[in-house]
């Protein structure tokens, strides 16, 4: 004679928990089919028939039904498992770390995973595993290049000063040009995007000549004033700082940042600007254009247009770049600045000791 099966009574929030399980789409298929189990064992149905009827072996039926009751919804989630043993010990690991970090291998200047692997015995893929988990990389590299700028900080407090809390009545304007752009054709016709195939393109290409893009960004709306000239030389520069004056109202002031560039500080410019004592330049340090909001405009520029461009001539470079300053007016979106001048200068301290004492050692 068989044993009564044990009753399943669901609480009114186990049910709801349940029901959600078995009817969300997202669910693990694991998980909503336990739900299923134990929302028929409450309504009093067999370890059989729920088999049955879910196309389950009756022991896993019970399995799940006596899981529940033993440990109620908890129980229905998958248990932690022990997995294969480990075959690389902390030593071994512990070497490899401190190879890839302190020695170079003969004849090259960074390891492979291949490499390391050979040296210590291991697979290739162990190694990358473990790289991957001390978040190691040695097949990558960064440029960097810090300022020599004796007034570096009080560059950094006033430019971020004007970001973070800009003047009333008043506009600002990041300004600089992005110089010879080149109008380069392949050499053969690209092969376009394709299902299961990236876009593809020569090499080698022909060159049609180059363009300057002189361009202001507004910080509080985003837009751009651009101009293409075929040279970068002071006087395009006036040229282009007449086309700011006329699109600004003649009742607020101006706000200009830009760097040191030979172009921007001739005699004849600082005349300019010395007509005008409503207009105010804000010099950016020397090597740190990323100061500056309108590097950011040229970057997207490059992403999404120049770089992988085919233009025949520099009419139809200047034209594409037109269209794209069209395209992003139409919709433009301010660059949001959030580091703080005291967090920037902070970590570039960091950078700076970190710097001397490799140095030092």
């Amino acid at each position: 004679m068989s044993r009564p099966l044990p009753a399943v009574k669901l609480r009114l929030a186990e049910r709801d928990a349940l029901e959600k399980w078995a009817g969300r789409r997202k669910t693990a298929q694991g998980l909503a089919t336990r739900a299923r189990i134990l929302l028929l064992a409450d309504e009093g149905a067999s370890n059989k028939a729920i088999a049955a009827d879910l196309a389950l072996d009756p022991a896993t039926v019970s399995k799940w039904r006596n899981r529940f009751l033993r440990d109620r919804v908890e129980g229905l989630y998958d248990q932690p498992r022990s997995g294969a043993p480990r075959r690389i010990d902390d030593d071994k690991v512990e070497a490899l770390v401190l190879d890839t970090l302190e020695r170079r291998p003969e004849g090259a200047t960074h390891w492979s995973s291949r490499l390391i692997a050979k040296r210590h015995g291991l697979s290739h893929t162990s190694v990358q595993r473990i790289w991957h988990a001390f978040g190691l990389k040695p097949h990558r590299t960064k440029n960097f290049k810090l300022s020599t700028d004796p007034d570096f900080v009080g560059k950094v407090r006033d430019i971020v000063g004007l970001y973070l809390d800009p003047p009333t009545r008043a506009v600002v304007r990041c300004v600089d040009e992005k110089s010879q752009i080149q109008a380069l054709d392949r050499s053969q016709p690209v092969v376009p995007l394709q299902p299961g195939d990236v876009e593809r393109r020569t090499h080698d290409y022909k060159r049609h000549g180059t363009t300057s893009l002189f361009a202001a960004l507004d910080i509080a709306t985003g837009q751009v004033i651009g101009q293409c000239q075929p040279r970068h030389r002071a006087s395009e520069f006036l040229t282009f700082l007449d086309t700011i004056d006329a699109n600004v109202p003649t009742d607020l002031d101006v706000h200009l940042v830009m760097d040191n560039y030979a172009t921007h500080t001739t005699p004849e410019v600082r005349e300019w600007l010395a007509r005008r004592p409503c207009w105010q330049v804000h010099h950016t340090p020397t090597s740190a254009s990323w100061l500056n909001q309108v590097e950011r405009f040229f970057a997207l520029l490059t992403e999404r247009e120049i770089r992988r461009g085919v233009y025949r001539s520099v009419e139809e470079l200047e034209q594409a770049i037109d269209t794209f300053l069209k395209a992003h007016n139409a919709d433009p979106k301010p660059f949001r600045w959030t580091k703080s001048a005291d967090q920037i200068i902070a970590s570039v301290e960091r950078f700076c000791l970190r710097t001397a004492q490799l140095e030092d050692g």
